[in-house]
C-alpha cells in the first residue's frame, strides 16, 4: 500500500517545484532579453503571475518566489549588489497583496469575475513600486524609478493572459488545502 504524503511534506514539494519554474522561467526571460533583444527598452517578466499563483496556493510562501524571481534576474543579468537588494526586496512589497487576499477571500480571488485577474496586476503593481520606493531609497531620482513600471510593462499583459490559462486549470490557481478537500470529497462522492 502507498504511504500517503503529509499536508507539509506535499507543500515542500509543491514550493520546491514551483522554485525550480521561477528560477528557469525567470532565467530563459532574463537571458532572451538580454541576447536576442538587448536594444528593446520593454522586457517581460514571469514574476508577478508566479508569486500571485504561489499566494493563492499557501499564502506568504509565495514571498519566496518573489524574492527568488528578483535574485535570478540580477544575477543573469549581470547587476551590481545595490540592484539585488532593489529587485529583491521590491518584489517582496508584493505582499502587501495578501491582504486583499485574505481580507476579500481566496475562494473570492479566485472564482470572481474580475478578481482572478486584477489579484495578479495588484501583485505587478507592488512589484514595481517596491523597486521603485527601493530604489529611491537608494538615493535614484523619481524619474529614475518610474522607469520600472514603463519598461516593465508588457509584464501586466503576460501576466493577464497566463492568469487566465491557470485560472482554468483544475487545482492551480486554488488553495491547496481546499483543493485537497475539494479532491477528497469528490473521491468520497464517487466511492459511496
Amino acid at each position: 500500500m502507498e504511504r500517503q504524503r503529509s499536508l507539509g511534506e506535499y507543500k515542500a514539494i509543491d514550493l520546491i517545484i514551483f522554485a525550480i519554474i521561477t528560477a528557469v522561467v525567470e532565467y530563459l526571460t532574463t537571458v532572451a532579453a538580454r541576447v536576442w533583444f538587448p536594444d528593446q527598452l520593454y522586457t517581460v517578466s514571469p514574476a508577478a503571475i508566479i508569486a500571485s499563483v504561489v499566494y493563492m496556493r499557501w499564502g506568504a510562501w509565495g514571498g519566496i518566489h518573489a524574492a527568488l524571481s528578483g535574485f535570478i534576474f540580477c544575477l543573469f543579468s549581470g547587476a551590481a549588489g545595490e540592484q539585488y537588494v532593489i529587485y529583491c526586496v521590491g518584489n517582496l512589497f508584493s505582499m502587501l497583496s495578501l491582504i486583499l487576499l485574505f481580507g476579500v477571500g481566496k475562494e473570492k480571488v479566485r472564482t470572481g469575475q474580475f478578481l482572478p485577474f486584477a489579484f495578479p496586476l495588484l501583485v505587478q503593481a507592488l512589484m514595481h513600486g517596491g523597486r521603485a520606493l527601493t530604489a529611491m531609497l537608494f538615493g535614484e531620482p523619481p524619474a529614475v524609478a518610474a522607469g520600472f513600471f514603463l519598461t516593465d510593462s508588457l509584464s501586466y499583459l503576460f501576466t493577464l493572459v497566463i492568469a487566465w490559462i491557470v485560472r482554468r486549470l483544475d487545482g492551480v490557481y486554488e488553495d491547496q488545502k481546499h483543493y485537497l478537500l475539494r479532491l477528497q470529497a469528490e473521491k468520497e462522492k464517487k466511492g459511496g
